[in-house]
Formats: C-alpha cells, structure tokens, sequence
C-alpha cells in the first residue's frame, strides 16, 4: 500500500472520539457526585471501624510487647515486623498489575481485605493454641501473611477511594473517620491493656485483643461492601503482564522529577521506623511495663491519631497535603527526641502522644498525595509503586533495628531514626512540589 492510500483520520472521526470521550467523563462524574453521599458513609464505616482494629495490630505497643514475650528477643521483633513489611513489597505492584484494566476493583478488594482479617484471626488462635516455639513460628507466619494481604489492599482501597470520592472531601473524609475510629481504638486500647492483658482474659489477654481487631476490621469490609457502588471510569489501562509493569515502573517514577522525590521522602520516613517497635521496650527500661502502662501509653498514641485527624484532613483539604507531611515528619522528629531525653511519666506519655500525631499526619499525606500524582489511568501502579517503596525499606529496617538494639542500645537506634527523618523533612522541604498546586498551574 502506497502513501496515498494509507487509511488517515478523519477530523470528523477525531471529533467525535474527543466528544465521545467528554462524555463518558461527564457521565463519570456525575455518577461519582450523584453516589457520593453513600460512597462517603460506605468509606467512612469502613475506615472508622477497619482502621479501628488496624490500629491494634500495628500501635507500636500490643505485638511488640507480645513477641518480647514470647520470644525475650529484641532482634525476634525486629525480625516480625520486617516480616509484616516484606509482605508489601511486591504485593503491591501484584495487586496494582491485577487492577489495572478491571472497570470495578470491587470484588478485587473482598478478597484481599477479608484474607488480612483472616491472618489476624488466625494470630488469635496461635495464642490461645499453640505454646512455645510452635507460638512463635505460627505468629511470625501470619504477622507476614497479614503483610502480605494488607500490602496488596493498600493499592486496591486507594483506588476505590480515588474513583468515588471527589479530591476536595478526601482529607474531610479521613478526618473524621480515623476521629471516631481513634476514639473507639483509644477506648479499646485502654480496656485492652488494663482488662484483657491485665487480667489475661480467656486465658490470653493479647489473642483476646486480636479478636476485637478482627471483629471490627471484619465488620467496617462488610458495611463497604454493602454500600459502595463503584463507577466504571472512562478509560483504563490496557492488561499487562507482571513483569512489563515491573519492567515500566523506572518511567513512572523518573517522568516526573516532584513524585521521584516524594517517593525517596517517604522511603526515608519509613526507614525511620527503624524506631518504632522499640518504644515501648525502651519505656520497659525506664519503669515496670504493666498492663496498666501498656494500656495508657497506647491510650495516648491513639488517642493522638484522634485529635489529630481532624487537624490533620481539614489542613489537607485547604492547602493540599505537603504541608500536613512537612508538619507531621517534624513532629515525630520532636517527639523522638523527648521519649529518648525525658524519662518521667508524663514526658513519655507526651511522646507517645506526639508520636501517634505524627504518624497520622504521616500516613494521611502520604496515602493522600499519591492519589493527586500524574494521570488516573495510572493511579493503580502509582499507587503501588508507592507502597512497594515504603515496604522496602520498612522491611529492612525493624530487623536492622533489633540487630542494633542488641549491641549497641536503643539511643542509637533513636538517633538513626531522627538521622532520617531530617533527611527526609529536608528533601521534602528542597524538591517536592505540592502536587493539587502544580496540577492546577498545568491547566
């Protein structure tokens, strides 16, 4: 076939795809605004119950003390939670390359966030079950499955949140779910700490605690799914094999300079948790760690996540979310600091406090941020890619961390910690642009 026959678009064709296209996204829209007050209610009941129990399982207060308990080992509990962390490393781009080209992610998700429940049920049974190393092997499993599982939900509840919940009620809408879901988790945790593991009720006060994470968790999975309803969104990415999206994600990363930057941010604040299992052991050396204390101190962290929030999402909402995670990284490098150099009750209930802020500022932006990066059709894989980079670090870190507890002591652990953190506030500070701003300035 010659020049002059090769087939060519027609402007009228070219016109009607782009009006064709305008339409779909105006349908879109209109569905997601349409849907919202239930999409919103369905969100919020499964993140105010859902974190609830989360919260339980991930305080750094609950597993740490337990696995300590079990195993008498610093470096077990490091290993447990960089097992939880390893889990997120490549789940996440699994999950997003699974995603990617579905028009609902609906049923995707039931199976991801039922199978991470079913690993803290069975952390549960492992307790009440099993003895010894038996214990020990049955809980480092699990705690890796549960990783594994909630690394992949990671992506695919990003996702849902990004396609029913429009980019100005996001921040409002973690405010208030993690507000009432930090207040439950506080209650809990105070009860948790002075009831069940006080009083060691049903004969294992901590597999008693990881059932109450199960049954809310279980419960905030069953009201989204009773109440979502998902649209199909105009475009998506066409299916591809694993290991070319492996393959694409360098370009995702480099294309744009802003995201690569937050991306070393958050690898650098994850390392950070270097930290965050040995609080409460290093609280164990400066008083007699009871189930009172436990209770209190994990009182505090997440009686902070509560109060927090709100400041936290409305922040977000108003000035977009590299302020919240500017503030947020400067916070928990004050409140490291305090934990490590005041050693009386109140300074370390403080901390403790301010920890449980910072990490939720933390967590929010970051989570947040991600959703506000370059084009939808490749929101499933940023989404991922973000993931994956926090999980690799955070694998090596907790492991790194009780290797180093061991020999050298927690002060330098600590200091490692706030090494990275001010790194990372730093290049969050020099290289990383608010994304809603940078967008808006494109248009």
């Amino acid at each position: 076939m010659d020049a002059e026959t090769l087939p060519t678009a027609e402007p009228s064709d070219v016109a009607g795809g782009e009006a064709d296209l305008a339409e779909r996204e105006a349908a879109y829209e209109k569905f997601v605004w349409d849907n919202l007050r239930r999409n919103y209610l369905g969100n919020y009941l499964h993140g105010m119950l859902g974190m609830t129990g989360f919260r339980l399982i991930n305080a750094p207060t609950f597993l740490p003390a337990y696995i300590h308990m079990i195993s008498g080992s610093n470096l077990i509990v490091g290993l447990a939670l960089a097992l939880q962390q390893f889990g997120g490393v490549i789940a996440p781009i699994f999950a997003g390359s699974q995603v990617e080209h579905r028009t609902k992610v609906m049923p995707a998700a039931m199976w991801m966030g039922g199978l991470g429940r079913v690993a803290i049920l069975c952390m549960a049974l492992a307790g009440w079950f099993l003895k010894d190393k038996s214990l020990l092997g049955a809980m480092l499993f699990f705690i890796g499955m549960f990783g594994l599982f909630m690394g992949a939900q990671r992506v695919v509840f990003g996702l849902l949140m990004a396609k029913v919940i429009p980019t100005s009620r996001r921040g409002r809408l973690q405010a208030w779910r993690n507000f009432t879901g930090g207040i439950i988790a506080a209650i809990l945790a105070k009860v948790a700490g002075t009831y069940f593991i006080g009083h060691n009720l049903f004969g294992n006060g901590y597999s008693t605690t990881f059932v109450f994470a199960f049954i809310l968790t279980s419960l905030g999975l069953s009201a989204l799914q009773l109440l979502l309803k998902e649209p199909e969104p105009p475009t998506t990415r066409p299916q591809a094999r694993f290991r070319d999206r492996l393959r694409d994600a360098p370009t995702l990363i480099f294309q744009d300079r802003s995201y690569a930057c937050f991306l070393l941010v958050q690898m650098l604040a994850t390392s950070a948790r270097i930290a965050t299992p040995f609080y409460i052991l290093y609280v164990g050396h400066q008083m007699n760690l009871t189930g009172e204390v436990l209770g209190n101190l994990s009182f505090a962290f997440l009686g902070a996540d509560t109060v927090s929030n709100l400041l936290w999402g409305n922040l977000g909402d108003k000035t977009g979310f590299r302020l919240v995670l500017l503030l947020s990284i400067a916070l928990w490098i004050a409140a490291t600091v305090l934990l490590l150099e005041m050693h009386v009750g109140p300074a370390i209930f403080v901390s403790f406090f301010g920890l449980g802020a910072a990490q939720a500022g933390y967590m929010m932006a970051a989570q947040t941020m991600i959703l506000e990066f370059g084009h939808r059709d490749d929101l499933p894989m940023r989404i991922a890619v973000s993931a994956t980079a926090e999980s690799i670090t955070a694998t090596a870190g907790p492991l790194i961390g009780g290797l180093m507890a061991d020999l050298l002591g927690y002060g330098v652990v600590f200091g490692a910690s706030i090494g990275m953190l001010t790194a990372g506030l730093i290049l969050l500070i020099v290289a990383v642009k608010e994304p809603r701003t940078a967008k808006l300035a494109a248009l």
